[in-house]
């Protein structure tokens, strides 16, 4: 099994592959993939270092499996490319989520979704991926009706320029590189992730509109969103106000999301147990608390939801893509 890992030097490429690694994924040959300038660099995966390479000569190596992390402007000059010569890509940037011909995958969610021709398979945002895994169960028993969701979200969902910024703030040693906010983030939030649209929502939560509708094939859902940068080095939260076609006990939607797989609930406020960013870190589940009933509207529920934006919102995501086509028997032909 030869793996590509494409833009293997940056934060997300580091965690899959520490996530490959962990979860015993059957890779046989690692090639790593990274831009021109980071040629010759190496990587560690169990224990060897191996050679950054070219999206070229990765290629030429002929992988089964691209795993991209390297930003949507790679994605659409190379992603086909390795399609090309029978490689399964799956692709963590925005170029391909809203794609018409692309899946867009939770594995948990929408899976089956897939066919064995899907050679390119688009990663969702890391915020949408957290946010459908607790929509999902909710729509199959109470039937969406609409979302309001606010995020809290890390720095590193700005990469290594996000978590440079903030130690440099704070006075710590980091990388001399340029900013990636436009005001300071230490001491503060941002209601501004990515760039304005003309609407006056930024593109983050218009990805965050538009993906969870597709992912849950509810074209016509009513989502709307604001997402927000705060000084927390890992782990994205969500304040999610959820109104359904069908009435709710809190102690039988708890159950059903306790029994929902990748789900983990924590909430016992008077042990002040809740879902935080510092718990989740280095997790690959979805934890979701603060479960209470809107006082003022029907059939609607408040909740908060926290995830490893690196992991569960990224690299695991794209891993357990790749295992449920391995599962499948597509990948490895």
């Amino acid at each position: 099994m030869k793996v590509a890992v494409v833009g293997a030097t940056g934060l997300v490429g580091q965690a899959m592959l520490r996530i490959l690694e962990e979860r015993d994924f059957p890779v046989t040959d690692l090639i790593p993939v990274a831009s021109e300038k980071s040629k010759g660099k190496k990587v560690v995966f169990k224990g060897k270092e191996f050679d950054v390479m070219t999206p070229q000569e990765a290629i030429n190596r002929k992988p089964q499996l691209a795993l991209f992390s390297a930003g949507g402007a790679t994605s659409l000059e190379w992603a086909e490319k390795f399609a090309a010569v029978g490689c399964y890509v799956v692709d963590n940037s925005s170029a391909w989520r809203m794609h018409p011909e692309k899946k867009l995958v939770v594995p948990e969610v929408n899976g089956d979704c897939l066919q064995p021709e899907d050679k390119v398979i688009a990663n969702p945002n890391c915020s949408t991926i957290q946010l459908v895994a607790v929509l999902k169960p909710l729509e199959d028993a109470y039937r969406l009706k609409r979302v309001v969701v606010s995020t809290y979200q890390s720095v590193t969902g700005s990469g290594l320029k996000g978590l440079s910024q903030l130690k440099r703030e704070r006075g710590e040693n980091a990388p001399d590189m340029a900013a990636a906010y436009p005001h300071p983030i230490d001491l503060n939030v941002l209601p501004h992730i990515d760039v304005f649209q003309d609407n006056g929502y930024t593109k983050e939560e218009m990805k965050m509109i538009l993906e969870t509708r597709k992912i849950l094939s509810l074209p016509d859902l009513k989502v709307t969103a604001t997402t927000v940068r705060v000084p927390v080095m890992g782990g994205h939260s969500e304040s999610v106000n959820i109104e359904m076609e069908s009435d709710f006990e809190i102690t039988e939607l708890r159950a059903l999301l306790a029994e929902t797989k990748g789900l983990v609930v924590q909430d016992k406020p008077s042990e002040n147990l809740y879902p935080m960013p510092l718990m989740s870190h280095g997790k690959d589940e979805v934890f979701v608390g603060r479960l209470r009933k809107d006082l003022f509207q029907d059939k609607t529920l408040n909740c908060w939801i926290v995830a490893d934006n690196l992991r569960k919102g990224a690299a695991t995501n794209a891993v357990q893509i790749a295992e449920y086509l391995l599962e499948k028997g597509w990948l490895g032909k």
